[in-house]
């Protein structure tokens, strides 16, 4: 092909690769995060690897390459350009695809089974539209217990680490066989952790009084009899929960500890219930709202039977 030739050829590339990311938002308007690339950063912040590792260069399949590092809003989660901007980089790029030169590898980031771009952005989004399998990357490894699945969204990630959390913290502490509950939920990673320090604290001020230290799995028993279940019972007693749509009774335990000790250090003596209740109110959704919002349906409503009614004399 001639130049000109292979100029319109990567414009009509581009344009069609914007048309099938148009047509994808579309498709994934009910969820959007399905169409959405992973953010680099965002994945760290929740998986918080411990070390990375250069592993040097080789190829990478492109199906795995699942997010980027600092262009994940230009390109949707298929690699497709996303904005009008990118049309004239994407288009070389494209160019010296069809001229069969050999670009320079990607840089990655590979974190639980799959791969992140740090640079090389387009070199994927136009590998990707043209079919291309494998790419040539560096790659540096970042430690993860999680496995990635290519098409999990952060929610999905998120979700996937708290699983893996319960299941260390149930292991770790024979929490399930020692009080019978196996339904310790939580929606925000790193609240087992929370939970653990909870019991040592309380195997702590146990011991003061004790000649010889108890168990762990006493003060685990004492914990969740003493400290965590009348909690629990508040939170049902006075419907805490439906103040925190998307959120378990685990949660609001942990919150609601934590603002009763700031309460205490405020205030002085502070009943456990009055904390309870004072944190619904100022972070729970409130019914009055909810009411308020019924009554304007209701005015509403009708305010356009009247005008029906009029109409009809």
């Amino acid at each position: 092909m001639s130049a000109a030739e292979i100029q319109f050829q990567a414009s009509s590339d581009f344009s069609r690769a914007r048309g099938k990311a148009v047509l994808s938002r579309i498709q994934h308007f009910m969820d959007a995060d399905r169409d959405k690339l992973l953010s680099f950063n965002d994945v760290k912040e929740i998986l918080k690897p411990k070390n990375e590792v250069y592993r040097g260069t080789g190829t990478v399949p492109i199906k795995l390459i699942i997010g980027s590092e600092g262009r994940y809003r230009d390109f949707n989660k298929y690699f497709l350009p996303k904005a009008e901007h990118l049309r004239r980089r994407w288009e070389r790029v494209d160019e010296a695809h069809l001229n069969y030169l050999t670009l320079p590898p990607i840089q990655l980031y590979e974190i639980g089974g799959v791969y992140f771009v740090r640079d090389g952005n387009h070199r994927v989004s136009v590998a990707s539209a043209q079919g291309v399998e494998f790419i040539d990357a560096e790659v540096t490894s970042l430690s993860s217990e999680i496995s990635i699945n290519p098409s999990m969204t952060s929610a999905d990630l998120r979700d996937a680490l708290i699983t893996y959390e319960k299941k260390i913290f149930y292991e770790k502490t024979n929490f399930g066989e020692l009080t019978g509950d196996r339904d310790l939920r939580f929606t925000a990673p790193g609240s087992y952790d929370v939970i653990y320090n909870h019991i040592l604290v309380h195997k702590y001020f146990l011991n003061q009084d004790k000649t010889e230290e108890i168990l762990f799995s006493q003060a685990l028993v004492s914990w969740y009899n003493n400290v965590y279940k009348p909690i629990i019972e508040i939170i049902r007693e006075q419907w805490l929960l439906a103040h925190f749509p998307g959120r378990s009774e685990s949660d609001l335990y942990v919150w609601i500890v934590k603002h009763w000790d700031f309460l205490k250090k405020k205030y002085g003596v502070y009943s456990l219930v009055e904390a309870a209740l004072d944190f619904s109110k100022k972070y729970g959704q409130s019914r009055g709202r909810f009411f308020r919002f019924l009554a304007l349906l209701a005015d509403r409503f009708f305010c356009l039977v009247g005008k029906g009614a009029k109409k009809k004399e």
